[in-house]
Protein backbone atom coordinates (compact mmCIF):
# COMPACT_ATOMS: atom_id res chain seq x y z
CA UNK A 1 0.00 0.00 0.00
CA UNK A 2 1.25 3.43 -0.73
CA UNK A 3 1.55 6.12 1.93
CA UNK A 4 0.58 9.67 2.37
CA UNK A 5 1.30 12.45 4.52
CA UNK A 6 -1.42 14.50 6.57
CA UNK A 7 0.60 16.94 7.83
CA UNK A 8 2.88 15.30 9.60
CA UNK A 9 0.92 12.07 10.17
CA UNK A 10 1.95 8.74 7.57
CA UNK A 11 -0.63 7.40 6.67
CA UNK A 12 -2.51 4.52 3.57
CA UNK A 13 -3.20 6.34 0.60
CA UNK A 14 -6.60 4.58 1.36
CA UNK A 15 -7.89 4.78 4.42
CA UNK A 16 -11.04 3.18 6.07
CA UNK A 17 -14.43 4.62 7.01
CA UNK A 18 -16.20 2.47 9.84
CA UNK A 19 -19.25 4.57 10.75
CA UNK A 20 -20.98 1.90 8.40
CA UNK A 21 -20.01 -1.29 10.50
CA UNK A 22 -22.37 0.29 13.36
CA UNK A 23 -25.00 2.64 11.79
CA UNK A 24 -26.01 4.31 8.83
CA UNK A 25 -26.76 2.05 6.19
CA UNK A 26 -29.02 -0.32 7.26
CA UNK A 27 -28.18 -3.68 9.35
CA UNK A 28 -24.73 -4.41 9.33
CA UNK A 29 -22.32 -7.23 9.97
CA UNK A 30 -22.10 -8.91 13.25
CA UNK A 31 -19.68 -7.40 15.65
CA UNK A 32 -17.39 -10.48 15.12
CA UNK A 33 -17.43 -10.15 11.13
CA UNK A 34 -16.78 -6.30 11.21
CA UNK A 35 -14.05 -6.94 13.57
CA UNK A 36 -12.76 -9.60 11.37
CA UNK A 37 -13.03 -7.43 8.30
CA UNK A 38 -11.09 -4.36 9.87
CA UNK A 39 -8.00 -6.35 10.73
CA UNK A 40 -8.44 -7.83 7.15
CA UNK A 41 -8.22 -4.36 5.68
CA UNK A 42 -4.62 -3.26 8.02
CA UNK A 43 -3.52 -7.21 6.22
CA UNK A 44 -4.16 -5.48 3.22
CA UNK A 45 -2.22 -2.32 3.82
CA UNK A 46 -4.82 -0.17 5.26
CA UNK A 47 -2.91 1.80 8.52
CA UNK A 48 -5.83 4.62 8.74
CA UNK A 49 -9.14 4.00 10.42
CA UNK A 50 -11.70 6.70 10.99
CA UNK A 51 -14.28 6.71 13.61
CA UNK A 52 -16.47 9.00 15.86
CA UNK A 53 -18.37 8.95 19.56
CA UNK A 54 -21.40 10.38 17.63
CA UNK A 55 -21.27 6.86 15.37
CA UNK A 56 -24.07 4.75 17.21
CA UNK A 57 -23.38 6.58 20.41
CA UNK A 58 -20.10 5.62 20.81
CA UNK A 59 -20.41 1.68 20.23
CA UNK A 60 -18.31 2.07 16.53
CA UNK A 61 -15.61 3.60 18.85
CA UNK A 62 -15.95 -0.01 21.28
CA UNK A 63 -15.94 -1.83 18.12
CA UNK A 64 -12.84 -0.33 16.27
CA UNK A 65 -10.94 0.02 19.28
CA UNK A 66 -11.43 -3.75 19.53
CA UNK A 67 -10.64 -4.88 16.57
CA UNK A 68 -7.58 -2.93 16.25
CA UNK A 69 -6.20 -3.88 19.69
CA UNK A 70 -3.68 -6.20 18.57
CA UNK A 71 -2.03 -4.06 16.00
CA UNK A 72 -2.51 -0.31 17.95
CA UNK A 73 0.90 0.60 17.46
CA UNK A 74 1.00 0.08 13.44
CA UNK A 75 -2.33 2.16 13.21
CA UNK A 76 -3.42 5.48 12.89
CA UNK A 77 -7.17 6.56 14.58
CA UNK A 78 -9.09 9.26 13.90
CA UNK A 79 -12.19 10.28 16.20
CA UNK A 80 -14.35 13.14 16.83
CA UNK A 81 -16.13 14.99 19.10
CA UNK A 82 -19.05 18.08 19.05
CA UNK A 83 -21.25 17.24 16.30
CA UNK A 84 -24.17 19.50 15.96
CA UNK A 85 -26.36 17.52 18.52
CA UNK A 86 -23.95 17.35 20.75
CA UNK A 87 -22.93 20.87 20.53
CA UNK A 88 -26.67 21.70 20.98
CA UNK A 89 -26.59 19.58 24.20
CA UNK A 90 -23.83 21.66 25.33
CA UNK A 91 -24.98 25.26 24.62
CA UNK A 92 -28.50 24.12 26.33
CA UNK A 93 -26.22 23.45 29.40
CA UNK A 94 -23.89 26.19 29.20
CA UNK A 95 -25.82 28.99 27.74
CA UNK A 96 -24.63 31.00 24.47
CA UNK A 97 -21.99 31.97 24.99
CA UNK A 98 -19.51 29.27 26.93
CA UNK A 99 -16.15 30.27 29.11
CA UNK A 100 -13.13 29.08 27.54
CA UNK A 101 -13.15 26.53 31.05
CA UNK A 102 -16.29 25.21 30.71
CA UNK A 103 -15.52 24.63 26.87
CA UNK A 104 -12.34 22.61 27.73
CA UNK A 105 -14.07 20.83 30.53
CA UNK A 106 -16.33 19.43 27.88
CA UNK A 107 -13.84 18.49 25.15
CA UNK A 108 -11.54 16.74 27.90
CA UNK A 109 -14.43 14.79 28.51
CA UNK A 110 -15.44 13.89 25.35
CA UNK A 111 -12.04 12.86 24.62
CA UNK A 112 -11.30 10.48 27.66
CA UNK A 113 -14.48 8.88 26.84
CA UNK A 114 -13.58 8.01 23.62
CA UNK A 115 -9.99 6.88 24.72
CA UNK A 116 -11.95 4.80 26.99
CA UNK A 117 -14.15 3.32 24.38
CA UNK A 118 -11.14 2.89 22.14
CA UNK A 119 -9.56 1.45 25.01
CA UNK A 120 -6.08 3.69 23.84
CA UNK A 121 -3.94 6.37 25.49
CA UNK A 122 -4.84 8.41 22.99
CA UNK A 123 -5.69 8.71 19.63
CA UNK A 124 -3.66 10.64 16.22
CA UNK A 125 -6.01 12.72 14.95
CA UNK A 126 -8.80 14.58 17.04
CA UNK A 127 -11.43 16.08 14.47
CA UNK A 128 -14.22 19.16 15.30
CA UNK A 129 -17.08 17.16 14.26
CA UNK A 130 -19.10 20.10 12.91
CA UNK A 131 -17.90 23.88 13.75
CA UNK A 132 -20.27 25.35 15.07
CA UNK A 133 -20.65 29.28 14.82
CA UNK A 134 -21.72 29.41 18.70
CA UNK A 135 -18.71 27.64 20.13
CA UNK A 136 -15.71 30.26 19.88
CA UNK A 137 -13.27 28.88 17.48
CA UNK A 138 -9.85 29.96 18.90
CA UNK A 139 -10.24 28.54 22.28
CA UNK A 140 -11.61 25.28 20.51
CA UNK A 141 -7.78 25.47 18.61
CA UNK A 142 -6.15 26.49 21.80
CA UNK A 143 -7.32 23.23 23.64
CA UNK A 144 -6.16 20.76 20.66
CA UNK A 145 -2.96 22.37 21.31
CA UNK A 146 -3.21 21.65 24.66
CA UNK A 147 -3.91 18.14 24.36
CA UNK A 148 -1.34 17.81 21.62
CA UNK A 149 1.18 18.81 24.08
CA UNK A 150 0.14 16.37 26.88
CA UNK A 151 0.06 13.66 23.93
CA UNK A 152 -3.35 12.67 24.61
CA UNK A 153 -3.86 13.46 20.76
CA UNK A 154 -1.30 13.89 17.87
CA UNK A 155 -3.08 16.31 16.03
CA UNK A 156 -6.24 17.56 15.23
CA UNK A 157 -8.85 18.75 12.08
CA UNK A 158 -12.34 19.92 11.51
CA UNK A 159 -14.79 18.56 9.63
CA UNK A 160 -17.07 20.36 7.05
CA UNK A 161 -15.19 23.41 7.98
CA UNK A 162 -15.09 27.02 5.63
CA UNK A 163 -12.26 29.06 4.45
CA UNK A 164 -11.90 31.22 7.33
CA UNK A 165 -12.67 28.77 10.23
CA UNK A 166 -10.16 26.62 8.99
CA UNK A 167 -7.55 30.15 8.52
CA UNK A 168 -8.49 31.19 12.05
CA UNK A 169 -7.71 27.82 13.69
CA UNK A 170 -4.79 26.83 12.00
CA UNK A 171 -3.47 30.17 13.14
CA UNK A 172 -3.58 29.77 16.71
CA UNK A 173 -2.90 25.97 16.62
CA UNK A 174 -1.86 23.83 13.43
CA UNK A 175 -4.50 21.68 11.73
CA UNK A 176 -3.17 18.58 10.65
CA UNK A 177 -6.39 17.66 8.74
CA UNK A 178 -10.12 18.92 7.31
CA UNK A 179 -12.46 16.03 6.93
CA UNK A 180 -15.25 17.10 5.19
CA UNK A 181 -17.50 15.21 1.89
CA UNK A 182 -15.76 15.04 -1.24
CA UNK A 183 -16.69 12.87 -4.33
CA UNK A 184 -16.77 13.42 -8.17
CA UNK A 185 -20.88 14.43 -6.95
CA UNK A 186 -20.05 16.73 -4.33
CA UNK A 187 -16.80 19.19 -5.41
CA UNK A 188 -17.76 22.45 -3.71
CA UNK A 189 -14.95 21.96 -1.78
CA UNK A 190 -12.18 22.09 -4.66
CA UNK A 191 -12.88 25.92 -5.02
CA UNK A 192 -11.39 27.21 -2.01
CA UNK A 193 -11.06 24.59 0.74
CA UNK A 194 -8.48 22.16 -0.77
CA UNK A 195 -6.32 25.14 -2.45
CA UNK A 196 -6.29 26.72 1.01
CA UNK A 197 -5.02 23.07 2.49
CA UNK A 198 -2.42 23.08 0.02
CA UNK A 199 -1.41 26.23 0.77
CA UNK A 200 -1.21 25.33 4.73
CA UNK A 201 0.22 22.24 4.46
CA UNK A 202 -2.94 20.48 5.72
CA UNK A 203 -3.85 17.20 4.85
CA UNK A 204 -7.40 16.78 3.24
CA UNK A 205 -9.93 13.42 4.23
CA UNK A 206 -12.57 12.68 2.01
CA UNK A 207 -15.70 11.00 3.27
CA UNK A 208 -17.89 9.25 1.38
CA UNK A 209 -16.01 9.46 -1.65
CA UNK A 210 -18.13 7.10 -3.41
CA UNK A 211 -21.17 9.15 -3.20
CA UNK A 212 -22.45 6.77 -0.47
CA UNK A 213 -21.72 4.09 -2.78
CA UNK A 214 -23.45 5.52 -5.53
CA UNK A 215 -20.31 5.49 -7.41
CA UNK A 216 -20.14 2.09 -7.51
CA UNK A 217 -22.63 1.51 -10.01
CA UNK A 218 -24.28 -1.13 -7.96
CA UNK A 219 -27.43 1.04 -7.52
CA UNK A 220 -30.56 1.25 -10.19
CA UNK A 221 -33.43 3.30 -9.36
CA UNK A 222 -35.77 0.40 -8.58
CA UNK A 223 -34.06 0.09 -5.00
CA UNK A 224 -35.60 0.78 -2.13
CA UNK A 225 -34.03 1.74 1.47
CA UNK A 226 -35.60 0.96 4.60
CA UNK A 227 -35.00 1.96 8.81
CA UNK A 228 -31.78 4.14 9.49
CA UNK A 229 -30.38 3.96 6.16
CA UNK A 230 -29.20 6.90 5.01
CA UNK A 231 -29.79 6.32 1.45
CA UNK A 232 -33.57 7.61 2.09
CA UNK A 233 -32.80 10.62 2.76
CA UNK A 234 -29.83 11.37 0.31
CA UNK A 235 -31.18 13.12 -2.59
CA UNK A 236 -28.93 11.54 -4.92
CA UNK A 237 -30.55 8.27 -4.51
CA UNK A 238 -34.37 9.14 -5.31
CA UNK A 239 -35.58 7.39 -8.17
CA UNK A 240 -35.25 10.40 -10.60
CA UNK A 241 -32.18 11.28 -9.71
CA UNK A 242 -30.59 7.98 -10.14
CA UNK A 243 -31.70 7.53 -13.54
CA UNK A 244 -30.54 11.51 -14.39
CA UNK A 245 -27.22 10.43 -13.39
CA UNK A 246 -26.70 7.66 -15.58
CA UNK A 247 -24.37 10.23 -17.62
CA UNK A 248 -21.83 9.91 -14.76
CA UNK A 249 -21.62 6.03 -14.19
CA UNK A 250 -21.78 5.64 -17.77
CA UNK A 251 -18.17 8.03 -18.08
CA UNK A 252 -16.98 5.92 -14.88
CA UNK A 253 -17.62 2.24 -16.34
CA UNK A 254 -16.24 3.31 -19.97
CA UNK A 255 -13.03 4.30 -17.91
CA UNK A 256 -12.76 1.10 -16.32
CA UNK A 257 -13.29 -1.27 -18.73
CA UNK A 258 -10.31 1.03 -20.40
CA UNK A 259 -8.70 0.81 -16.96
CA UNK A 260 -9.43 -2.90 -16.29
CA UNK A 261 -10.53 -1.24 -12.88
CA UNK A 262 -14.27 -0.47 -11.32
CA UNK A 263 -16.00 2.77 -11.43
CA UNK A 264 -15.03 2.85 -7.90
CA UNK A 265 -12.11 2.28 -8.59
CA UNK A 266 -11.76 5.21 -11.23
CA UNK A 267 -13.52 7.26 -8.85
CA UNK A 268 -10.86 6.95 -6.32
CA UNK A 269 -7.78 6.94 -8.66
CA UNK A 270 -9.20 10.46 -10.23
CA UNK A 271 -9.12 12.09 -6.06
CA UNK A 272 -5.73 10.39 -6.09
CA UNK A 273 -4.58 12.07 -8.82
CA UNK A 274 -5.80 15.41 -7.96
CA UNK A 275 -3.88 16.30 -4.99
CA UNK A 276 -0.85 14.30 -2.91
CA UNK A 277 -2.06 15.22 0.26
CA UNK A 278 -5.69 13.89 -0.42
CA UNK A 279 -6.78 10.58 1.44
CA UNK A 280 -10.20 8.64 0.98
CA UNK A 281 -11.86 7.12 3.64
CA UNK A 282 -14.40 4.83 2.00
CA UNK A 283 -16.23 2.44 4.28
CA UNK A 284 -18.15 -1.03 2.95
CA UNK A 285 -18.74 -3.93 4.78
CA UNK A 286 -17.84 -6.55 2.91
CA UNK A 287 -14.21 -8.23 1.71
CA UNK A 288 -14.66 -7.88 -1.80
CA UNK A 289 -15.41 -4.08 -1.31
CA UNK A 290 -12.77 -3.59 0.79
CA UNK A 291 -9.88 -5.14 -1.35
CA UNK A 292 -11.30 -3.47 -4.20
CA UNK A 293 -11.12 0.19 -2.89
CA UNK A 294 -7.82 -0.29 -1.14
CA UNK A 295 -6.88 -1.25 -4.16
CA UNK A 296 -7.14 1.43 -5.96
CA UNK A 297 -4.15 2.87 -4.78
CA UNK A 298 -2.00 1.16 -7.05
CA UNK A 299 -4.43 2.29 -10.23
CA UNK A 300 -2.29 5.59 -11.65
CA UNK A 301 -3.85 7.39 -14.27
CA UNK A 302 -1.85 9.17 -16.70
CA UNK A 303 -2.75 13.27 -17.01
CA UNK A 304 -3.79 12.71 -20.21
CA UNK A 305 -6.77 10.21 -19.09
CA UNK A 306 -7.48 12.49 -15.87
CA UNK A 307 -7.45 15.24 -18.40
CA UNK A 308 -10.02 13.43 -20.12
CA UNK A 309 -11.95 12.83 -17.11
CA UNK A 310 -12.47 16.41 -16.08
CA UNK A 311 -13.28 17.30 -19.47
CA UNK A 312 -16.13 14.94 -19.87
CA UNK A 313 -17.49 15.71 -16.32
CA UNK A 314 -17.78 19.23 -17.30
CA UNK A 315 -20.65 18.35 -19.55
CA UNK A 316 -22.13 16.11 -17.06
CA UNK A 317 -24.74 17.84 -14.45
CA UNK A 318 -24.92 16.00 -11.33
CA UNK A 319 -28.30 15.36 -9.95
CA UNK A 320 -28.96 15.07 -5.97
CA UNK A 321 -26.34 15.40 -2.94
CA UNK A 322 -26.35 14.78 0.70
CA UNK A 323 -26.27 17.28 3.41
CA UNK A 324 -26.84 17.70 7.17
CA UNK A 325 -30.38 18.73 7.16
CA UNK A 326 -31.46 15.67 5.29
CA UNK A 327 -29.25 13.15 6.88
CA UNK A 328 -31.08 14.98 10.33
CA UNK A 329 -35.02 14.25 8.63
CA UNK A 330 -33.89 10.68 9.03
CA UNK A 331 -34.71 10.76 12.67
CA UNK A 332 -37.95 11.42 12.07
CA UNK A 333 -39.01 8.66 9.51
CA UNK A 334 -37.70 6.26 11.90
Amino acid sequence: MRKRTLAHLEVSAIGLGAMGFSHGYGPGPSDEEAIKLIRQAHELGCTFYDTAEGYAAGENERLVGRALAPIRDQVVIATKCLNQRDTQQFLEKVGDHPSRSQLEQEIRGHLEASLGRLGTDHVELYYQHRVADSIPLEDVAEIMDELIKEGKILGWGQSQATVDQIRRAHAVTPLTAIESEYSIMERTFETDVIPACEELGIGFVPFSPLASGFLSGKYTAGDTYTGEDVRRVISRFAQDNVRRNQPLLDLLTTFAAEKDATPAQISLAWMLHKKPFIVPIPGSRKLERIEENLAAADLDLTDDEYARIETELAGIEIHGNRTDEDIAKLRNLN
